[in-house]
């Protein structure tokens, strides 16, 4: 591990500063995932700004019925059970209770989620020579190499890697809002735009500026986002990374056709992947497995594998059409 400096911050603005006035300054939250880069010599901080002490970890009902506000150091475990999410947002307790184990959910904060670096077996060893998001212009090795775990949606000639968080996954179904705070003040960030897709620039994965802080998540209240369901594929029960995810919400009317749907992967981009034309495919039908199949294959239509990924567009498809029905499924 390189040497760094530590800094406590005990405001926003504080940390803020802090991130301003040096380059290299990386945020401490859970540190779940900061840690184990730079313990790998992937991650080398001139700085670590400690951000534990803000007051940030609130989960609480907006004004009016408006939503819940997620702060940014609200913990995974805490956020997964509290009964406002578990009521009118169980796809997000479901995708959270999905990912990681009980041990580092207990630590991982709801910004720290937002800003997983995204996983690859290149991105991960910093002696592997080809790499853009680790060396920009190095190539990619994941095109010709191991490439199982990678993306199949959104992905460009220059990176492959997936975004790797669940909870994300759930975010975008719900169209979460972000809320950060910089040297120019405060603003909002639609969920939809805070990742990017890699295009020729992989190493820059958010839209947030270097010297910005997230603040909250919040979550609006939705129609739809009651009834919902997160479902994960993997290679084992517990503690695995998605092959594939998919978070599915619904909004169905009195007479059985659906009003608006959402549909969100996992483990297929580079970030979590809004599937608009399920979306698109899925609004004014009734419900039923003909018109799941239909979505899951206009979702697919623009999907490319690779040597040894290309079984997960079938499972894509099968997986979206699995989601859509355990929630068409509930009252």
């Amino acid at each position: 591990m390189n040497p760094f400096t530590y800094h406590r911050s005990g405001d926003a603005r504080d940390a803020v500063a802090e991130l301003s006035s040096h380059p290299r300054a990386k945020l401490l939250g859970g540190g779940t995932n900061l840690v184990d880069l730079m313990k790998m010599g992937v991650e080398t901080p001139g700085e670590i700004i400690d951000i534990n002490k803000l007051p940030l970890a609130q989960i609480e009902e907006l004004p009016e019925g408006r939503g819940v506000r997620l702060g940014s150091l609200s913990r995974n475990s805490d956020v997964a059970e509290h009964p406002l999410i578990k009521k009118n947002y169980p796809v997000l307790s479901e995708a959270i209770l999905a990912g990681a184990s009980p041990q580092l959910r207990n630590r991982a904060t709801t910004g720290g989620n937002l800003l997983q670096r995204t996983r690859c077996y290149c991105f991960y060893d910093p002696d592997f020579p080809a790499c853009n998001k680790r060396v920009p212009g190095s190539g990619c090795g994941a095109l010709e190499g191991f490439n199982r775990m990678h993306a199949i949606l959104g992905q460009s000639e220059h990176c492959i890697a997936t975004h790797p968080s669940d909870m994300c996954v759930a975010l975008a179904a719900l169209e979460a809002v972000i809320r950060v705070s910089g040297p120019r003040g405060e603003r909002e960030i639609a969920f939809q735009d805070f990742h990017r897709l890699p295009g020729d620039t992989p190493a820059h994965e958010t839209n947030l500026a270097a010297d910005e802080l997230i603040t909250a998540v919040d979550l609006p209240a939705r129609p739809f986002a009651a009834r919902s369901h997160y479902l994960k594929i993997r290679d084992r029960a517990s503690y695995a990374f998605a092959l594939v995810s998919v978070a599915a919400a619904l909004q169905v009317d009195a007479g059985g056709k659906i009003v608006t749907a959402r549909v969100a992967l996992g483990g297929v981009a580079h970030k979590p992947w809004r599937a608009l034309e399920a979306e698109e495919s899925l609004a004014g039908q009734p419900l039923g497995e003909a018109v799941f199949q239909a979505a899951a294959n206009a979702a697919m239509a623009g999907a490319k594998g690779y040597e040894h990924n290309n079984f997960k567009i079938e499972l894509a498809r099968r997986s979206i059409v699995r989601a859509l029905t355990t929630v068409a499924a509930q009252a």
